[in-house]
């Protein structure tokens, strides 16, 4: 990608909130160094101290980006200890985490992986001088995203190449001749409960069912299939088996939250 082609977007995941000015201030930084830039929230409500589920969402959703976008993951559950800093390039995409393994599930994805650890000393070439050790987000994150969104630098030039990374804290789904388990990895405003469970996982069932709670549910096409206050699962738009009740909250009604158990059984097969 020549330099007159970069996007300059780059997106920000936080578990930051919106309540204080942390994730506007790192907008800040980036637009400082690279008036213009496109900066986009993709999302500051993980739960806090979670990585997985902003892994999840980075998987699900730099797609929709143009080629060369830069996107910032930042949930580190202990902020100013020693976790490596990694900058990864991924199907013509650049990525900057924390390597606490946030970007594992991506690096499992098609597509070969470029990841270097960030060197410190690499840091003053770009202004940056003693970041502190609560906001890295502010004074490393977004320095450097805007350095290479700029053109200014590439991955490789920041630090080692490594084919090392910390692993997923969320096992992948497991499945058999007529079964895949996996667990709920988020819950959307509405309640609905979406899972780790991929739909190409489950192609091959002729008469998929899923199970939560003590519920079986058919897999329906839209949310609307249902009367109001029903359960239903349903492959939603980022193509993962999703749970929802009817003008309602899953969540609510099943007492599920993210990290309880779910399965899809082949009910011509049970």
């Amino acid at each position: 990608m020549t330099r007159q082609a970069l996007p300059r977007v780059i997106t920000i995941t936080t578990d930051f909130g919106h309540k204080g000015p942390f994730a506007a201030v790192m907008k800040g930084v980036i637009l400082s160094r690279l008036p213009g830039a496109d900066v986009v929230d993709l999302v500051h409500n993980i739960p806090p101290h979670w990585p997985p589920e902003a892994g999840f969402w980075i998987v699900h959703a730099y797609r929709y980006f143009p080629a060369g976008t830069v996107h910032i993951a930042i949930v580190d559950p202990a902020p100013g200890n020693e976790t490596q800093i990694i900058i990864a390039e991924k199907n013509e995409h650049i990525f900057l985490a924390p390597d606490n393994g946030l970007l594992a599930a991506l690096f499992d994805q098609p597509g070969s992986n470029a990841i270097y650890r960030l060197e410190p000393d690499k840091l003053a070439q770009f202004g940056i001088h003693d970041p502190s050790p609560t906001f890295h987000g502010r004074d490393i994150y977004a320095p450097l995203a805007a350095e290479i969104a700029a053109g200014n630098c590439r991955p490789a030039q920041l630090g080692d190449a490594t084919g090392e990374w910390t692993p997923a804290w969320v096992d992948k789904p497991t499945r058999n001749v007529d079964r895949v388990d996996g667990i709920v990895i988020t819950v959307d405003p509405f309640g609905n409960l979406i899972t780790n469970i991929e739909q190409q996982l489950i192609e091959g069932f002729a008469e998929p069912i899923v199970h939560i709670g003590g519920h079986a549910l058919g897999i329906e096409t839209t949310y609307a299939t249902s009367n109001p206050g029903d359960y239903l699962a349903l492959i939603n738009s980022f193509g993962v088996v999703e749970i929802a009740r009817a003008e309602g909250s899953a969540a609510a009604g099943l007492g599920s939250q993210r990290g309880a158990p779910v399965s899809v059984s082949d009910g011509l097969v049970a």
